[in-house]
């Protein structure tokens, strides 16, 4: 179904009566794991579990993303959940971790409107104010990882026209951005405010930016003043690798809309167990439409809460409450996760045996990251083989402090977020 540019919702689906909303999710959820039990691994998983209602998905096991890597590792490339091999695949990513994610054939979300949208972040884009004949300046990464295809894929799908500006040099891009009349962004929240000083500092006129679709990173209050005082209008959505769109904000910016094409649960951080609307746990996530390589009820170590009722803006959809942490010491630092098993490579490449911790902080509205690691002995050079480390690690810059034996608490941390990022 074709939406007119004048239209506030990206489809009919969005507005339809939540019975009816679960009624075509149940069936489509059954079809999945019809679908899935062709696999013996997922059979496995699954067993003969009957799915009569979508409550009954909690009947079935935990995926957990951080788990993903190290099954990975060992069946390669997908841990043989997938379904297609992998030369049927249209793309295949690696992402930090590394974990492998793909791209499929769009089954239900793609042609009827152009560009196939098989991660569905245009209807993201769509409450975010994009329409056709805008020019999108996507500055997610291209490389290696889906962000920059899913965000292209998106607004292609809506009739925009995209330039592909990937993460590097930002008097090039700022120069691109005038030339070429930007009149939407996407990408990290952080990196924005960069280009716009940078346009600033070289006298360029981006006047014609107004609108701002943001993701992979926390949208802090004091980044979001700022650029709505530039008048360029920002709307966060919640998008994942594996998955595509989990959830978006709307008009209304109060929550987060969830996609139509997912179910999400939220769950008591440990367990699988359902938690009631309102209270905080870790985001489980199905994404129906996945058939290639089913990933049911995969948990992302995310924490959330379903905020009751309905959003002003009229969809009718479940609303999640935004980012509210990580139920494990997982972060995200500039749009990449940092993780623990990542902190315990850099000390193994400095041959270091000896207390850690990687704080990330804010300074001047940007993220931070430094490691603080115990040393009595021998620190010569130390600080510069573990920067290293971390830039060759992480894929970031960051900081590296020696300090005393004792000084770090003995609290199992590894990672520590002091940042504190607004709800919307």
């Amino acid at each position: 179904m074709t939406t007119s540019t004048q239209e506030p919702f990206y489809d009919q689906r969005e507005i339809r009566d939540p019975d009816e909303r679960e009624a075509a999710q149940l069936a489509e959820l059954q079809s999945l794991i019809d679908h899935a039990r062709t696999n013996p691994i997922h059979a496995e998983r699954i067993g003969g579990t009957t799915i009569s209602s979508l409550d009954d998905l909690a009947r079935l096991p935990l995926l957990r993303k951080s788990d993903l890597i190290g099954m990975q590792e060992k069946m390669p490339p997908f841990a043989g959940f997938n379904i297609a091999q992998t030369g049927r695949m249209r793309h295949i990513y690696r992402s930090p971790g590394p974990i492998n994610d793909y791209d499929g054939n769009d089954r239900n979300h793609g042609y009827a409107r152009g560009e196939p949208d098989w991660w569905r972040v245009g209807r993201a884009l769509y409450a975010a104010g994009f329409r056709p004949g805008d020019v999108v300046h996507n500055s997610f990464s291209y490389h290696f990882t889906p962000a920059g295809m899913m965000f292209d894929r998106g607004a292609t799908h809506i009739g925009c026209s995209v330039f592909p500006a990937g993460t590097e040099n930002t008097e090039l891009q700022a120069r691109a951005m005038e030339v070429f009349r930007t009149t939407a962004y996407t990408g990290v929240p952080d990196f924005l405010p960069r280009l716009l000083e940078e346009a600033d500092a070289l006298g360029l006129d981006l006047r014609s930016l107004t609108r701002a679709s943001v993701s992979a990173g926390p949208l802090f209050p004091s980044v979001r003043r700022g650029l709505e005082e530039r008048g360029i209008a920002v709307h966060e959505c919640y998008v994942i690798a594996d998955l595509g769109l989990v959830a978006y904000q709307t008009p209304a910016l109060e929550a987060m809309v969830i996609d139509e094409d997912v179910i999400v649960e939220i769950v008591r951080p440990g367990t699988g167990d359902p938690v009631p609307d309102g209270e905080v746990g870790e985001v489980v996530v199905t994404a129906l439409a996945h058939h290639e390589l089913p990933l049911i009820r995969l948990a992302i170590g995310d924490l959330s809460a379903i905020l009751p009722g309905p959003s002003p803006c009229g969809r009718t959809g479940r609303r999640l409450r935004g980012w509210l942490g990580r139920a494990d010491q997982t972060t995200k630092v500039r749009g990449m996760f940092v993780r623990p098993e990542q902190v315990a490579r850099v000390l193994e490449q400095c041959g270091v045996r000896a207390r850690a911790r990687l704080l990330i902080g804010r300074e001047n509205d940007r993220d931070t990251m430094t490691l603080h690691v115990e040393q009595d002995g021998n620190r010569e050079g130390l600080v510069e083989r573990l920067e290293a480390a971390m830039k060759s690690v992480f894929n970031l810059r960051g900081n590296a402090r020696i300090e005393p034996v004792g000084t770090l608490a003995n609290d199992g941390k590894i990672i520590t977020d002091t940042r504190v990022a607004g709800e919307g």
